[in-house]
């Protein structure tokens, strides 16, 4: 009898746990939608209701300190976060969030402790890496914001927000290829966001600062095997930017003998996702229309829309075969940047 009663007692527990779980995933979920619509108030309401019932729940903590953040209510915020980045289960997002706090109040320096922290728990997270740079950069730090730039496009090369702040970094370097290869990865990682025209004007005009002097090899970093085969294989087509300047046109040209010339002699020793994505798209006919859809709009808006408009079948196909691809680099193996470590 006794041991019916505890299996029936065992048995209630669990369904508690259940419906208890399901409560706290609908309110979870009703949360968000608020959140979604900016009404902050009523999702924290919702939150800290459900935490009444449900006082351990990780995601619903999570969620209420992000939400106290969105509502500017920082010392709340706070108070939330930073137990639960202390926590052993405490996740990326646990030190996403407070970071986002630290930043708010301007705490740089246990901002910085806690990107150190969450970094060593979590050593291969690009994002951490890109928030980290992002503070670091906040404060002109510059020399160690691309550091952690860098180091987490090697560690997570997929994670598009490094690419995006080191582009613009060696952008404003003396650098001449970095700012391209980086510029590029980033629109085909994050290819409609609205950072992506951004990037795309810098990419066009690092193409004009590769091209401006005509020792292309100026300042550059020629100890670096990737930097010097791809400023040789590229410096060939200088006199025909001399003549025609850096159009998409032009580019487009360029670009073509680039490729060409990268898997004729390149390619074995130095494998790159970008540039074999170039090659599929000039193998399969769409590589004009991909170096229109990047720098187009960015060199003459209205010249884009006439030569989309005159070539509609060409730019119909790269856009369907662009929205449903996915652009994915290997995760080792074709890191070559070294100079910035």
């Amino acid at each position: 009898m006794k041991k019916l009663l505890f299996a029936a007692g065992l048995l209630f527990t669990a369904g508690l746990a259940v419906a208890q779980d399901t409560e706290s995933k609908a309110a979870l979920e009703t949360a968000k939608g608020f959140v979604r619509q900016g009404d902050y108030p009523n999702a924290i309401l919702i939150l800290n209701r459900a935490l009444q019932k449900d006082a351990g729940n990780f995601d619903l903590q999570k969620d209420l300190a992000f939400a106290y953040y969105l509502q500017r209510d920082y010392a709340h915020a706070m108070g939330v976060a930073k137990p639960l980045a202390e926590r052993e289960e405490a996740d990326v997002q646990s030190f996403q969030i407070l970071g986002l706090v630290y930043k708010a109040l301007e705490e740089r320096k246990d901002c910085e402790k806690m990107y150190r922290a969450g970094l060593k728990k979590y050593p291969a997270s690009g994002v951490l890496y890109s928030e980290y740079g992002e503070m670091l950069w906040s404060k002109k730090d510059f020399k160690e914001a691309i550091k952690q730039w860098e180091k987490g496009i090697e560690m997570d090369p997929n994670h598009s927000g490094n690419y995006y702040n080191a582009a613009k970094y060696y952008y404003f370097t003396q650098d001449k290829v970095w700012s391209i290869v980086y510029g590029e990865i980033f629109v085909n990682l994050e290819s409609y966001s609205k950072r992506t025209p951004e990037i795309k004007t810098i990419l066009l005009d690092s193409y004009k600062k590769l091209f401006i002097d005509a020792n292309i090899n100026k300042g550059q970093d020629l100890k670096n095997d990737f930097v010097r085969l791809f400023l040789e294989t590229i410096q060939p087509q200088s006199a025909y930017i001399a003549s025609n300047g850096v159009t998409p046109e032009s580019l487009s040209a360029i670009r073509t003998k680039f490729i060409v010339d990268w898997f004729s002699k390149n390619a074995t020793g130095h494998p790159y996702r970008l540039f074999e994505y170039q090659q599929q798209l000039l193998k399969s006919g769409m590589f004009e229309a991909y170096n229109q859809w990047i720098f187009g709009a960015a060199a003459n808006l209205n010249a884009y829309e006439n030569w989309t408009k005159l070539h509609t079948e060409e730019a119909g196909q790269f856009n369907n075969f662009q929205r449903n691809r996915v652009f994915k680099l290997p995760a080792t193996g074709q890191y070559y940047q070294t100079a910035a470590k």
